[in-house]
């Protein structure tokens, strides 16, 4: 089948649609419809129709989504049985909690290797994960052939690191710094700003009010390529 360029919103929903639809599955449940999908994943039934529509036929009028097919298409369309490493630059404290979790709900993620400068956790293992010295980096990201990497590092630095991951042949960075860093076109930043996330969720809560839709629930960025 031929690569489908769909929307970034949509990329970042089909996930959460996947993971529902494993759900469904275990519960011996054969067909589903973009209402009951919408009701269970917080996403408007258009929205939904739309989506999918990006992949062609994909449920039946009437009949709705077979619960079967539909999993096992978002299966190969999100890689899931690819395994990806991905490598973890700082382990601070954010880093250890992200070496504790290590995507264990998805079985096809993790973290395979660490970096740190601190020397007193450079060279041993922490959570299963091996953790390395800065001056290996892209060395061992070349080696692993690691194209993702998730920085949570000082401010002060994530930019001469930046270039070092690019340097290694990075391809994904999910960035975990205030700072917006500077990337070739070929490159795919995710910026995970915690704290901006809670300020616009304070800020909603102190001028909406009542007023929010949807139990609350906060939807994606417009649709945009």
């Amino acid at each position: 089948m031929a690569e489908t360029k769909i929307p970034r919103a949509t990329a970042k929903r089909l996930p959460i649609y996947y993971r529902y639809l494993n759900i469904l599955l275990d519960a011996d449940k054969k067909r589903v419809s973009s209402t009951e999908l919408s009701e269970a994943v917080k996403v408007d039934s258009a929205t939904i129709r739309r989506d999918f529509s990006y992949f062609g036929a994909l449920g039946k009028r009437g009949y709705g989504y077979d619960v079967e097919t539909l999993l096992a298409f978002f299966k190969k369309i999100l890689n899931q049985d690819t395994l990806t490493n991905v490598a973890l630059i700082g382990v601070g404290n954010l880093g250890h909690a992200l070496l504790n979790f290590n995507f264990h709900k998805n079985s096809n993620v993790r973290i395979s290797a660490a970096f740190d400068v601190n020397e007193a956790i450079a060279n041993t293992v922490q959570s299963g994960v091996p953790v390395y010295p800065m001056t290996e980096l892209k060395k061992q990201l070349i080696e692993q052939q690691i194209e993702i990497a998730i920085l949570t590092v000082p401010t002060t630095v994530v930019q001469k690191i930046t270039d070092e991951l690019v340097d290694a042949n990075v391809k994904g960075i999910m960035n975990f710094t205030p700072l917006r860093i500077s990337v070739p076109e070929t490159v795919r930043v995710q910026n995970v700003d915690l704290t901006n996330e809670l300020q616009t969720l304070i800020y909603f809560i102190e001028h909406y009010g009542q007023q929010l839709g949807d139990n609350g629930q906060d939807e994606p960025d417009e649709d945009d390529d």
